[in-house]
């Protein structure tokens, strides 16, 4: 098979990685989500295939296993290893990522007829009909970082512009994700109701998302003092200098900004989704409801935002105080009609 050649495979915006298979399922894949899902699916195609050096139709399930052997190799001398999971290769969940990406493109070439099966083992054990079974690849439950107070000072006063600080408080007190703040528009925001409107949410969903008159007072000053007169997008943040100054700021430019800042705080670690779930958890242990927390957060599954109960820890060892307390009382009675 033609090895994919992301460089050679773009045009006009699109990615293509120069097979004619692949790039056909790379435009399906584009026609029903966002940039960023194509470029991940195709990125995860191509190391499949750099490793599987078959093509489509002839790859098999020990093809498949053999993909993930390769990719639980430890890296370099293997002696330094992940604290969450205790592995030096790839991560349990970027494994299982990839593997995704390539049990949809096998899945779409099944309703093409181009193979007959998907090649991608559900389970490593053989299932009784209607059972499961263990998933082919296990991923620890780890919970997400979130930053401190301390923390979160320290990075504030690190961030060098209004623009930048207004980018973090949207994520630190909206719980935004990093594409939402970079695709917030002058359309979306409601100050008069303390309001923004995502319109462009994951999985393409839209929500109202209440924010704190900080955010709109720090974008106000960005907007007055810093934002580009020149600029003609209808995009909130641009970039302030260089060639790009006054167009659409990227993610790579806010990733880098979020390290540079990280940096000079001193913080061991601080990225654009801790922001995220520091907001969400702050929101949890001051009392907001479980629902109330996954609108604000743009779940669609309330099981995703159960997370914050677990980092909540007030939370938490408030409830379990109450409910140790109710069943002592429950105890005390049942001793005392015993006595009687």
């Amino acid at each position: 098979m033609h090895k994919p050649n992301h460089h050679s495979a773009r045009a006009s915006g699109l990615v293509r990685l120069g097979d004619s298979v692949l790039d056909r399922y790379l435009e399906f894949v584009e026609s029903r989500a966002r940039h960023n899902t194509v470029l991940a699916t195709a990125s995860d195609l191509k190391a499949f295939f750099a490793i599987v050096d078959k093509a489509p139709v002839d790859v098999a399930p020990a093809d498949v296993l053999g993909f993930v052997t390769e990719q639980r190799k430890p890296k370099g001398d293997g002696r330094v290893v992940r604290l969450a999971d205790g592995e030096s290769g790839l991560s349990a969940r970027t494994i299982k990522r990839r593997l995704s990406s390539v049990s949809g493109l096998f899945s779409y070439l099944v309703l093409c007829g181009d193979v007959t099966a998907n090649p991608v083992p559900r389970g490593l054990a053989t299932r009784r009909q209607g059972s499961r079974g263990p998933a082919l690849i296990r991923s620890p439950r780890t919970l997400p970082k979130i930053l401190s107070p301390d923390e979160v000072n320290a990075l504030m006063a690190a961030l060098r512009t209004h623009r930048d600080r207004a980018m973090v408080e949207a994520m630190l007190l909206g719980g935004l994700r990093r594409c939402e703040v970079l695709g917030l528009r002058f359309e979306d925001l409601r100050p008069g109701e303390n309001q923004v409107f995502v319109a462009d949410g994951k999985g393409g969903h839209q929500r109202l998302v209440p924010m704190s008159p900080r955010f709109f007072r720090t974008l106000s000053v960005y907007m007055e003092t810093e934002r580009p007169k020149e600029s003609n997008t209808e995009l909130l943040f641009v970039a302030l200098k260089g060639a790009a100054r006054g167009q659409r700021l990227a993610e790579d430019g806010l990733d880098k900004i979020m390290s540079n800042a990280k940096k000079r705080a001193g913080l061991q670690h601080c990225s654009c989704h801790e922001l995220r779930h520091t907001c969400l958890t702050r929101l949890r242990e001051a009392g907001m409801a479980l629902e109330a927390v996954q609108a604000q957060a743009g779940h669609r599954s309330l099981d995703s935002t159960r997370v914050y109960l677990h980092l909540a820890n007030d939370w938490l060892a408030a409830e379990y105080i109450r409910a140790a307390e109710i069943i002592e009382a429950s105890r005390r009675d049942e001793v005392q009609a015993v006595a009687k």
